[in-house]
């Protein structure tokens, strides 16, 4: 099996690594990572805005490294039309996210939009997260529970084209994992999103939870002000109890499938009726 494997964190995060050694048995590897790190990235792709370094950084039988200096989408798409082509892996897997990529947080995630990326290729595509953004997280119960997920979700693949396998494992903290079940994103807000810039708090994010040294950043010019990006997540009273915040919450590791082609059916339908369609 050919494994295209990437992330969201950077080449150098624990949570790629540890999925480099959980996916080591069942193939030839191959990685193809953010040089920095692009969280909240989506699926947005470096369209010619400044070069994009790419650097291979190691090749032994069976496993070789890249990183590129631009999104996990771009890293994917290097890896398919610079790296694969013309042959294509066998499936992408994106992660260990360090941080859940549950309910509508998916819309945002780099982890998420990497695995994407492979869908829209036609590609199995797998993303996989841990509800924690220590960068020295446990990643204990991932290595004992997502390879028997892993071999089952590569043995009954769906004929769906565009098709992402979501994959989020519960606080490391909460105790051991419970078990496994199929979940719906839930719906989920944001409050407080930006607030005043504070270099404290700010160090603390990027230096603690992300791992990363503090960036330099251009002086505000006259007139502007500071803030940064925070929030706190509202889980919405609409939820079901197996929505997957409900379920992760429980102590669950959960799955739950997304699809590319997100046009709404129903709503067609509905507006068919409504005779929005004419001629003219």
């Amino acid at each position: 099996m050919k494994i295209l494997i990437t992330n969201d964190d950077g080449y150098n995060a624990k949570g790629l690594r540890t999925l480099v050694k959980i996916l080591r048995p069942y193939g030839d590897i191959t990685v193809v990572a953010p040089k920095q790190h692009q969280s909240g990235m989506s699926m947005a792709v470096n369209l010619g805005q400044s070069p994009i370094p790419v650097k291979k950084i190691s090749e032994v039988p069976g496993e070789r490294w890249w990183y590129v200096g631009g999104t996990p989408s771009s890293c994917v798409k290097y890896g398919i039309d610079n790296i694969f082509f013309p042959d294509k892996p066998d499936v992408v897997v994106s992660g260990i996210n360090h941080g859940g990529n549950f309910g509508t947080a998916y819309l945002y995630s780099g982890t998420i939009g990497a695995a994407s990326e492979a869908a829209l290729a036609y590609i199995p595509a797998i993303a996989v997260s841990i509800d924690a953004f220590d960068p020295d997280a446990d990643f204990s119960s991932i290595e004992k529970y997502f390879p028997p997920l892993f071999e089952k979700i590569i043995a009954n693949l769906s004929d769906s084209y565009g098709l992402i396998y979501n994959i989020n494992f519960p606080k490391p903290a909460a105790g051991p994992v419970k078990g496994i079940r199929m979940a719906k994103e839930a719906w989920l807000r944001w409050e407080n999103e930006f607030i005043p810039y504070d270099e404290k708090i700010f160090r603390f994010k990027v230096l603690s939870m992300m791992g990363r040294e503090l960036p330099e950043f251009p002086a505000p010019e006259e007139g502007e002000e500071l803030f940064m990006m925070a929030g706190d997540i509202v889980n919405d009273s609409m939820n079901d109890p197996d929505a997957d915040i409900n379920l992760l919450t429980q102590g669950y590791a959960t799955i739950s499938c997304h699809q590319l082609l997100s046009h709404d059916m129903e709503e067609n339908a509905r507006l068919k009726s409504l005779g929005f369609e004419s001629d003219f």
